[in-house]
């Protein structure tokens, strides 16, 4: 894979390397099979609202695509096509492609994975109803010019949902140094604090790039409950919807 904006291969290296774990619950992704939930509500109840559709029918979003840049395994991939989207993965790393496809077709899932960057997909002129940015833009080289490319990703009237992490001494105490070094939830090294992104600015970079902020929302770990929530708080977990 070439370098571009979309690929620090320090960083691509790091998710190959444990590829295998993707579908794991209790390996090294076990905190994202945790998150899951609460990000897939999410997204499945703001594109309901947003394209009218019902989100108790069986299928709610068929006739819809849907990108999942930086797919990993297929964690949101799967039940993004299980809703009826026409799913595309892609991913910068050929093993997180590998894994993901061998897992949907063994779930008889039809999902069309590529290992291929934002910027290709945007050359070929590729464009998608929704595309999910989860989780992906801390890792990437030049966070400007990968999310222009995205923002052409989009077709018009449809969203892209960037879900990534404050940069706040709060989330240096707990999605950092908690998380690396003290509960052990993900390897260590796995996040750099200096990539964390505010809310304010990633919004700004987004209208930069066309696209109108729709909605921002904070997600927070509820220690009592043991489980991930929706709320008002965006110090250290947040999404940010923008449409086009």
């Amino acid at each position: 894979m070439t370098d571009t904006a979309s690929v620090d291969p320090a960083e691509v290296q790091k998710f190959a390397a444990i590829a295998a774990e993707w579908w794991d619950p209790t390996g090294k992704f076990a905190p994202l099979h945790k998150f899951n939930p609460v990000r897939l509500t999410f997204v499945r109840d703001f594109a309901a609202a947003h394209f009218g559709r019902d989100p108790k029918r069986v299928r709610p979003f068929a006739g819809l695509t849907l990108l999942d840049i930086g797919c990993g395994g297929g964690l949101l991939a799967e039940p993004m096509a299980r809703l009826g989207f026409a799913v595309m993965g892609a991913d910068a790393a050929a093993q997180n492609i590998k894994t993901a496809a061998t897992h949907a077709q063994q779930s008889g899932l039809d999902i069309a994975y590529r290992c291929v960057t934002a910027e290709t997909l945007a050359e070929e002129g590729a464009t998608f109803d929704v595309v999910l940015n989860m989780e992906v833009v801390e890792h990437v080289a030049d966070l400007g010019a990968y999310l222009t490319s995205c923002a052409t990703l989009v077709k018009p009237g449809g969203i892209m949902i960037v879900a990534t992490l404050n940069k706040t001494f709060k989330s240096l105490a707990l999605a950092k140094i908690g998380a690396e070094y003290v509960l052990n939830w993900v390897p260590r090294g796995t996040h750099d604090w200096n990539r964390f992104i505010a809310p304010a600015d990633l919004a700004a970079q987004l209208k930069e790039c066309g696209l109108t902020v729709l909605k921002t929302q904070g997600v927070s770990f509820d220690p009592l409950a043991w489980d991930w929530r929706l709320a008002r708080d965006t110090d250290v977990n947040y999404m940010i919807v923008a449409g086009r």
